[in-house]
């Protein structure tokens, strides 16, 4: 399966580029190729130019026509750059788009073209109406799948259109937000990060509502001070790994459910990559170094990241704060960098294997635990998982980054703006570089 991924705002923008051409219109997609475990491989939008009327040969209402001299240059830059060219054109009407017989003539010879200037096998062409979105390889009757990512993830064009029957168990949710909605649940690649007081959470409350398919990622092995948080742990538990517990509850809630669970550590480059094969990410780790990587692997491989955390101050068993944060991490929102959660020095000291940390001078003794409570733990989890269905479920809520203040009780949303040229989630950054840019992890 080949799956085309825009932002939502660059898909936005040349709708409304289109919509505003009386005539056909058409633009050119510079996408990134990355491959999954699966074989699935995905084609991410990086960039899109508009041709400029000196390179039309024809633009009539129906038909358009551009000139060699474009293709040659659009071409030689792809090459440039190692990337798939996307060739989108507009159709009249309201209706779902479909690719007429002159579209194929045109391809046949587009393809031919390619072949011999850029062959690679994943070119692709957009046709887009004010009815809907389709997508194929060049010259090839092979559908893709086309997905916009921003505040919410939606499938435009599906390849799959076997029907889901929804089991009686999820009645009550579908009477919530449809059959298409639990159909979009079912058929999401969930990675957890962290399958602590958060992540587990998280996890049981994902079973629960029929998503099926897991990827679960934690270091670490249940100790005893975790009883008290990790959802589904029993003491017989303490020395298994965090990951093993999780799937073990996941399945017991769900016999049918896929899950891969991973001991290791999410800032080793080669388990962070690992998050590609994911079609979201729940980032429920306790540090900077494991959040800057996650969040890299997010905007990079346009995967979109729930990140959320809880903060309890209890200085001698005295609460003064109580804290918890939601965040949803997707194309033309800002990242953690651009809102300066991140500490530079405490990334700095998570990145260090346990031996560099021992012999750096400016490193100091070892943080203390911090304070957590489950039901605070539950209810961030539950806003986190909240908000994914609003992202992929139609729940009507907009928010995308929360606040809660569990003295007050209260709950805001937050307002951010990306930062232009930021390195993590911009175009001049790491935004949709897929394999092109390496990920700025431990290598080892």
């Amino acid at each position: 399966m080949i799956e085309l991924v825009f932002s939502a705002s660059d898909l936005a923008a040349i709708q409304s580029e289109f919509a505003a051409n009386e005539t056909e219109h058409s633009a050119v997609a510079y996408a990134t190729r990355v491959l999954r475990d699966d074989g699935t491989i995905r084609l991410l939008v990086r960039e899109i130019e508009s041709p400029r009327l000196a390179d039309y040969a024809r633009k009539e209402p129906l038909h358009l026509e551009l000139r060699p001299e474009f293709f040659a240059r659009i071409t030689k830059r792809a090459v440039r750059s190692r990337a798939l060219i996307i060739f989108l054109h507009s159709h009249p009407g309201s209706n779902v788009p479909t690719f007429s017989s002159t579209d194929s003539e045109g391809e046949i010879h587009l393809k031919a073209f390619f072949d011999r200037r850029h062959p690679l096998s994943e070119h692709a062409t957009v046709v887009i109406s004010a009815g809907g979105v389709r997508a194929r390889r060049i010259g090839l009757t092979e559908q893709i799948r086309v997905i916009s990512l921003g505040p919410i993830r939606q499938v435009l064009s599906n390849t799959d259109s076997s029907e889901l029957s929804a089991p009686q168990m999820f009645d009550r949710q579908v009477r919530v937000f449809g059959k298409a909605g639990q159909r979009a649940l079912r058929q999401l690649r969930i990675a957890i990060v962290g399958l602590g007081g958060t992540g587990s959470i998280v996890a049981q409350q994902l079973a629960h509502l029929g998503v099926r398919d897991f990827l679960l990622i934690d270091p670490d092995v249940l100790e005893v001070t975790n009883l008290n948080r990790v959802v589904g742990a029993i003491p017989d538990d303490v020395g298994k790994s965090k990951v093993q517990i999780a799937q073990r509850h996941i399945r017991a809630i769900a016999t049918d459910a896929s899950v891969r669970p991973i001991q290791d550590d999410v800032m080793r480059s080669a388990v962070a990559r690992q998050l590609s094969n994911a079609d979201l990410i729940f980032s429920c780790t306790d540090s900077h170094g494991s959040r800057f990587v996650i969040q890299q692997v997010s905007y990079q491989f346009l995967v979109p990241c729930v990140d959320l955390g809880v903060t309890v101050i209890a200085p001698g068993g005295h609460i003064t704060d109580v804290w918890g944060r939601v965040q949803l991490l997707a194309p033309g929102l800002p990242c953690l960098t651009c809102q300066g959660l991140l500490d530079p020095k405490e990334v700095r000291r998570d990145m260090m294997t346990p031996f560099e940390r021992k012999a750096d001078p400016y490193i100091q003794g070892e943080r203390e635990p911090a304070p957590a409570v489950m039901s605070l733990n539950g209810t961030v989890s539950s806003l986190a998982v909240t908000m994914l269905l609003a992202i992929v479920a139609g729940v009507p809520s907009n928010a995308r980054h929360l606040l809660y203040n569990g003295l007050t009780s209260a709950l805001r949303t937050v307002a951010g703006v990306p930062q232009p040229n930021c390195f993590i989630c911009s175009k001049d950054g790491a935004f949709a570089q897929g394999d092109a840019r390496p990920l700025l992890a431990r290598q080892d």
